[in-house]
């Protein structure tokens, strides 16, 4: 992608951050935390064991964010768990430095604790899965290097060259605020009383809808008639046709089996009238 696109996300991911409700809204547990961003003394930095890193984050309010970590790992589903990465779980913290004297090995531990410098911020640690609202936990000195190499409105990057964060469009950006504030609403001309305006009536469809084909054209209830009596008579004139092509085939088919059969003579003729007159009833039982 363009370079200029990404550092344009990597900012609008690092804003993002700095939102309460993109933090909640993203699944993190910040309710105990005292502010967002969270800033640490620098010498969070210098923290070696885990036991005091752990310690650390229960005095920030933020380890009620690894516990939903520790909640939420389950097995993977499908063959993924036997390609190395069995367990799945949500993410936790970001802990962001400038220099590492030993942060690395004390967070490493912590399940969903992830650890990145200032100088490599990147959209997948800042917005994993695309979600923006990572919850970061800054050093002073990692916080204060932000400026320096991302710029401000009215100086550059130092280690970009050129760059310069975008600016705010809006000064403020409560829309509800802007609107209902007095200059705004001095300027609004009043709701007008009593004048309720009609519902625009609804186009029907010629093509599906009879009414309104009548409505356009007069002769279409007509000319609908007259093709149903149409279609009819070829009904009927096709059921007249198939009745006679059957009673042809019939009366061929028997005088082919007529002449396969070699039914002629004395004995055929007089069975032949003995069909004709009906077979004559027997009277009494069986030995009659």
């Amino acid at each position: 992608m363009n370079i200029k696109e990404k550092r344009y996300a990597v900012c609008s991911a690092l804003a993002a951050s700095a939102v309460p409700s993109l933090l909640l809204a993203r699944g993190h547990r910040v309710e105990g935390v005292p502010e967002v961003p969270l800033v640490v003394d620098d010498s969070a930095s210098s923290i070696k064991k885990t036991a005091k890193a752990v310690e650390l984050l229960k005095q920030l309010g933020a380890y009620a964010d690894i516990e939903k970590v520790k909640a939420s790992r389950n097995v993977r589903s499908g063959k993924g768990k036997m390609r190395n990465r069995r367990y799945v779980q949500r993410r936790g913290p970001l802990v962001v430095y400038s220099e590492d004297n030993g942060v690395t090995r004390a967070f490493r531990n912590i399940p969903g604790v992830e650890l990145c410098s200032v100088d490599r911020l990147g959209l997948l640690t800042l917005a994993p899965g695309g979600h923006v609202g990572r919850f970061i936990i800054w050093t002073k000195s990692a916080f204060d290097k932000l400026d320096s190499i991302f710029g401000t409105a009215a100086k550059k990057s130092a280690s970009k060259k050129g760059w310069k964060p975008p600016t705010n469009i809006m000064a403020q950006t409560d829309l509800a605020r802007l609107i209902n504030s007095d200059e705004v609403q001095s300027a609004v001309n009043a709701p007008k009383v009593g004048a309720t305006r009609a519902h625009a009536p609804l186009k029907r469809n010629p093509l599906k809808n009879k009414s309104a084909m009548e409505r356009l054209n007069p002769y279409a209830k007509v000319a609908r008639e007259m093709q149903q009596r149409a279609q009819e008579e070829r009904s009927k004139a096709k059921a007249a046709k198939t009745s006679a092509a059957r009673s042809a085939v019939g009366q061929k088919f028997y005088e082919s089996m007529k002449v396969d059969s070699n039914y002629e003579g004395e004995l055929f003729d007089d069975f032949k009238d003995w069909l004709t007159r009906g077979a004559p009833v027997v009277q009494g039982g069986d030995d009659e």
